[in-house]
């Protein structure tokens, strides 16, 4: 079993940053892939960026591409999404979420096996 546990969430201006961080229980944390997901105000929920369980491999969603880096570090059990130039459609919950096997899709939701609470992203025009 797996807690996670996310953090940094916020109100900001258009253009700002903001460091989110997602704090995981258990002494597996580091075989598990991570990825972080949001959904906004009357939108389905939706893939932002996964990262291998090395830190090797990065995936982000067209929308975040070159504004938004996912990392993780294995010794802190923690993986963070540091945003950029922030713009009010990112306005949204933000999740993290752990899956234990390897060789699935990471941008699906279905991949997932555990999920965290929730942080709220508020970014102002």
């Amino acid at each position: 079993q797996v807690q996670l546990v996310e953090s940094g969430g916020g109100l900001v201006q258009a253009g700002g940053s903001l460091r989110l961080s997602c704090a995981a229980s258990g002494r597996t944390f580091n075989s598990y892939a991570m990825g972080w997901f949001r959904q906004g105000p009357g939108k389905e929920r939706e893939f932002v960026a996964a990262i291998s369980w090395s830190g090797g491999i990065t995936y982000y969603a067209g929308s975040v591409k070159g504004r938004f880096t996912i990392s993780r570090d294995n010794a802190k059990n923690t993986v963070y999404l540091q945003m950029n130039s922030l713009k009010p459609e990112d306005t949204a919950v933000y999740y993290c979420a752990a899956d234990r096997t390897p060789g699935t899709d990471l941008a699906a939701m279905g991949s997932y096996d555990y999920w965290g609470q929730g942080t709220q992203v508020t970014v102002s025009s």
